[in-house]
């Protein structure tokens, strides 16, 4: 039906501290999760049976948190996941674009059968069934579906803006710009005709373009070579593109729409499988409106935050609006609002941890404060 190609490194930058020693994929996200569960779990509950992860540098915890792949089913030998490293056609330099990480991956894109490829970056989180876009896309006779949604602000750039007419065909695609109330943002999702997809990256990294949606998307779009299909998706969608919006994406989980939009029954989000006893809650604790992971010890105050496996929150602690990470200890009469704390940090006794909604406190992982 369809080979899947995830992009996990191409948004490390916009991630800051988070993503300095780990791939944007590899990023926690809501508890137990990281980012790649939602793209691959997504894949597999839509039939995607090959899928090729292409990385580009630090992704041995990507890699650990695969393992197998026995949680996506894909470790048998008719289903398979791949993990493509940056030089695997070749090349003697790391890819600076979509286009070019495509290059990488060009032996694994010959040696598929499917007709279609679906590209995925994994900074986008949400519970889409792509065998309705693939029909769509078949239905339309287009080159590319571009799948897009409706955008969560006006006034934000986005990575790339499109308007559609009354059968969903492109009119105007702009790139890191604000949308009209009558435009889509793309969500970093495409399906396209395997050969072709082959062809073109072929010619365009032979002329030197790098830059999938600028290079390839925009540019065979505005010479009119290209008819792109605008693939509207109405459910909820979570796009992480900077340490603010990933802050708010994690708290947005303690709203049930949201949960409810992306986790859902006859399409579960599959993650790797960790034995935790279950949570401890002492008799002075007190938790409100928060989302738990199991394996955690908490004897103090938690409010409007997510909590990570295995973290040991002492007595007199009060943590409001905040995302604390896995194998986090915060010991006793320590104050955290607005913190992202990273995994294995160390709050020592009494210490005051005070960020903005809008910009948090950020604590490396493995620091002690």
């Amino acid at each position: 039906m369809m080979t899947g190609i995830i992009f996990s490194n191409i948004y490390d930058t916009a991630l800051g501290v988070l993503s300095a020693n780990r791939t944007v994929a590899s990023l926690p996200f809501g508890g137990r999760y990281r980012f790649i569960d939602f793209t691959l779990s997504n894949m597999v509950n839509s039939g995607v049976r090959n899928i090729g992860v292409i990385t580009k540098y630090n992704y041995q915890s990507l890699m650990d948190h695969l393992g197998s792949c026995q949680e996506w089913d894909l470790n048998n030998k008719n289903d398979s996941l791949y993990i493509i490293p940056p030089f695997a056609s070749g090349r003697s330099e790391v890819y600076r674009g979509k286009l070019e990480a495509l290059h990488t991956s060009i032996n694994f894109l010959k040696s598929q059968k499917s007709q279609y490829v679906l590209l995925s970056d994994t900074i986008t989180i949400c519970n889409i069934d792509y065998r309705e876009v693939l029909e769509e896309h078949i239905k339309s006779g287009a080159d590319v579906t571009l799948i897009a949604t409706k955008p969560a602000n006006y006034t934000d750039d986005h990575v790339v803006v499109v308007e559609a007419d009354s059968d969903n065909k492109a009119t105007k695609i702009t790139l890191n710009y604000p949308a009209s109330e009558k435009a889509l943002v793309g969500m970093g999702m495409f399906i396209m005709d395997r050969e072709i997809l082959i062809k073109e990256v072929e010619e365009a990294v032979a002329d030197g373009f790098f830059h999938f949606e600028k290079d390839f998307v925009q540019k065979k779009f505005n010479l009119g070579t290209l008819n792109i299909n605008i693939y509207e998706f109405e459910d909820v969608v979570l796009r992480n593109k900077d340490i603010s919006t990933y802050f708010k994406n994690n708290l947005s989980l303690l709203d049930e729409k949201v949960r409810k939009g992306l986790f859902k029954k006859n399409s579960p989000i599959y993650t790797k499988v960790r034995d935790e006893i279950p949570s401890y809650y002492g008799e002075n604790s007190v938790v409100n409106e928060c989302v738990i992971a199991d394996g955690c010890k908490i004897e103090g105050f938690v409010e409007n935050s997510i909590i990570f496996r295995d973290v040991k929150i002492a007595e007199g602690v009060q943590i409001i609006n905040s995302v604390i990470m896995q194998g986090t200890k915060i010991a006793k009469d320590a104050y955290i609002e607005n913190a992202i704390l990273d995994k294995n940090v160390t709050i020592t006794e009494g210490i005051r941890l005070i960020g903005a909604s809008d910009n948090p406190v950020i604590i490396k992982k493995g620091e002690t404060v």
